[in-house]
């Protein structure tokens, strides 16, 4: 899992608050040109750290190292970045300060400009929560980001997507014995909820009543269950994923002072070509809440990924969405800004 770490110092939040000893964790792949024009940017999603972004990246691929400098950071909150598991007394755990998508863009915006002086980035792109940071990307930053294409994640946090974090949020919330940090075993057990609670919104109906889970490998409902959604989250600390869920709940590319609350001046500020592709059979990153965004983008198309996959069509688990996800990646790089 070899990356690289950028240190940031003492970072003043959008919230006022102070992260000190602020650091970003990211991995590069392929070869800057000596004129910087083939930078990409591809942000992590909820939980995920660089290597579960690497289905999308080899050759062949519209995300070809041999052709593109890929840079992917990682979120803050996921263990690699600052995080509450990282982050020294009296900052740590439950203490760690909130953190916003655009935090999260801002210090991004540092890495590929003071690190590498990139000032136009060919591609935004990434998956969910990765999404988020996209747009965010192309409205903090219109006259640097040439294109984006955010899959399965929308420009804010709909009503419906906060109700369905406060779900995943719930079982870390309702027992707070892991909080002792003593028994690791109460601790998995909570991480267990929350994967349980996530199985029902990860995939679709068509998905489970089709029984995809069997392309995963599991001959079985329950084998499932077990296997994959109680593995989900094992490992993982939980004050970092009340964190960064807290960072999803609140995503929304206008709650700043350059927007100041008008999500669909944010919307039409975005300049970049842009491809969204929501899953259609998404249950909390719903393609009606993309479709209503994208007809609000002035240089937008909306290229639905036809799936029973649900939101995991956009995780690179399922072959022809990943293939659809990849074409139209090559489609948008081919095309002139």
């Amino acid at each position: 899992m070899g990356y690289e770490v950028m240190e940031l110092g003492d970072v003043e939040l959008q919230s006022g608050a102070i992260l000190p000893g602020t650091f970003l964790a990211y991995k590069t792949y392929g070869t800057l040109r000596a004129d910087k024009s083939n930078a990409i940017l591809y942000p992590t999603a909820f939980g995920d750290t660089h290597v579960q972004n690497e289905w999308l990246l080899g050759e062949g691929k519209a995300l070809d190292p041999q052709h593109y400098f890929i840079i992917v950071p990682n979120l803050l909150g996921n263990g690699l970045s600052s995080s509450p598991s990282n982050t020294p007394a009296p900052w740590d755990r439950g203490n760690f300060p909130q953190v916003t998508i655009m935090d999260n863009v801002r210090l991004q915006h540092r890495l590929v400009t003071q690190r590498f002086g990139i000032s136009k980035l060919a591609l935004v792109t990434g998956w969910s929560f990765g999404a988020m940071q996209t747009f965010q990307w192309a409205a903090s930053y219109p006259d640097m980001v040439e294109r984006i294409a955010p899959f399965a994640g929308t420009a804010k946090t709909w009503p419906h997507t906060f109700v369905f974090f406060e779900g995943v949020k719930a079982p870390l919330e309702a027992d707070a014995g892991w909080r002792s940090g003593h028994d690791r075993q109460t601790v998995e057990k909570a991480l267990r909820a929350v994967g349980r609670v996530y199985a029902g919104w990860g995939f679709s109906q068509a998905f489970y009543r089709e029984e995809g889970y069997q392309q995963l490998g599991y001959d079985s409902l329950d084998a499932f269950l077990s296997g994959f959604w109680d593995r989900n989250f094992a490992g993982s600390d939980p004050y970092n994923l009340l964190s960064m869920l807290w960072t999803g709940q609140h995503a929304d590319i206008s709650a700043n002072p350059t927007y100041k609350g008008d999500f669909e001046q944010a919307l039409r500020s975005i300049k970049a070509r842009t491809v969204v592709m929501p899953a259609t059979t998404d249950l909390y990153f719903t393609p009606e809440d993309s479709a209503y965004e994208t007809l609000r983008m002035r240089n937008a198309a909306l290229r639905p990924i036809r799936s029973i996959w649900g939101h995991f069509a956009g995780r690179g688990l399922n072959p022809d969405d990943s293939r659809f996800i990849d074409d139209e990646l090559k489609r948008l790089l081919a095309s002139s800004v």
